[in-house]
């Protein structure tokens, strides 16, 4: 087995095709497809399941790559170290559900750090994926939600995963919508007013479990659903089909535009989101990833919690008057 073999892997899994990761390498396919069946021989385990579509880890694999990236890692720090003098660049990646906030405090991070000595890395992807790239280490740090519903279940993927998950803050959901959908002038508003309007979630692939979702209730309880797969398409359907999603208040007006607004969701005390970072366990954050979640309390703090004070008066008040 060789740093060779290792980062090939890495770059397959990355590529999702051994003709795609090859074409990266300018390596010729019939080679790579050789070295994959040389290490999976010398380890005595398949690392990839292959099909017309392309190749997708296997348990054995996910494991192994989690391995190999840190080798690589720690190998490409000597080299940096020894022999790459100041040219090399070191790597920083977040992987996140679809959370604004996440993409403001990345954006305040590589303000601070600049771009010439880092290789730097945001995706807004599925709940699987976050957790599949924490645990592969091509991102340090993941960002999720737990609530009463996927706890359990999450916490015992991650423990299998050797990750952990640090809370960052404890917030009710919020209806978000268009400022023009007809409840948007709304003090605050309940699941019976939603019936006639489409919730809108993000949709997870292979992975569709509730446990992975990022909606706060099972389908079954909505009356409309839609599933979407990236943060544009919800806002265009919120203007076009009156849709709306429920997730937390913290807004990043600058990323997100103006027109769009969270009103408090009269169920929201009884549907607490836990929102907060994964790592690898007992994994120290590197200097630039303890910055971002330096940022990432910082912003929650200043915008999400007196919101959360607010909507606590305004929610007594709400239910005195039903």
């Amino acid at each position: 087995m060789t740093i060779r073999q290792l980062q090939y892997m890495i770059a397959i899994a990355e590529c999702g095709s051994i003709n795609k990761a090859a074409q990266t390498l300018l390596v010729a396919q019939p080679s790579l497809s050789g070295a994959v069946r040389e290490l999976e021989d010398e380890l005595g385990i398949r690392i990839f399941h292959r099909s017309g579509k392309g190749v997708t880890l296997t348990g054995d694999g996910a494991e192994f790559l989690a391995g190999a990236r840190q080798v690589c890692s720690q190998y490409e720090q000597l080299e940096e170290k020894y022999l790459g003098g100041d040219n090399v660049k070191k790597r920083f990646g977040v992987t996140a559900q679809h959370y604004s906030f996440a993409v403001r405090a990345f954006v305040d991070t590589v303000r601070a750090y600049g771009t010439s000595e880092y290789e730097l890395a945001i995706r807004e992807t599925k709940t699987r994926e976050v957790i599949d790239d924490v645990a592969t280490l091509r991102s340090e740090i993941g960002i999720l939600y737990f609530n009463d519903f996927n706890r359990q279940v999450l916490g015992k993927i991650l423990r299998a995963n050797d990750l952990e998950f640090h809370s960052l803050i404890v917030c009710r959901p919020y209806v978000y919508l268009h400022k023009a959908h007809p409840l948007a002038a709304r003090a605050m508003i309940s699941a019976s007013d939603l019936s006639d309007y489409p919730c809108l979630s993000f949709e997870q692939g292979d992975s569709d479990s509730f446990y992975y979702s990022e909606a706060i209730f099972p389908t079954s309880e909505y009356p409309r659903y839609i599933k979407v797969c990236d943060r544009a398409t919800v806002l265009n359907l919120m203007v076009g089909l009156s849709g709306y999603i429920l997730c937390p208040r913290i807004i990043c007006e600058e990323l997100s535009g103006p027109d769009y607004v969270a009103v408090p969701f009269a169920e929201g005390e009884a549907n607490a989101m836990e929102i907060g970072y994964i790592t690898r366990k007992s994994s120290v954050l590197s200097e630039i990833g303890s910055r971002y979640v330096s940022g990432l309390r910082r912003y929650l703090r200043e915008v999400a919690l007196p919101s959360e004070e607010r909507v606590a008066d305004d929610e007594k008040s709400y239910r005195k008057n039903q």
